[in-house]
């Protein structure tokens, strides 16, 4: 519902054929999955989140 709301609905009139849509969905997708900032992790990236978490263990020894 997120996608097609911000990107399908929203850009719809700019697009001028399949690639444009094709590089729109590559772009939300790279932004959700790196860049957008998630309350429920402390209004950091994913991509941060998750690279924090590996920092942690490795700093714990847990990861060798």
């Amino acid at each position: 519902g997120l996608y097609k709301s911000e990107v399908i609905h929203y850009l719809k009139e700019s697009w001028s054929g399949i690639n444009d849509v094709e590089l729109a969905t590559l772009e939300w997708v790279d932004w959700f999955n790196k860049k957008r900032l998630h309350s429920t992790i402390g209004y950091v990236s994913p991509f941060e989140f998750e690279k924090q978490y590996y920092d942690n263990l490795i700093l714990s020894g847990v990861a060798a």
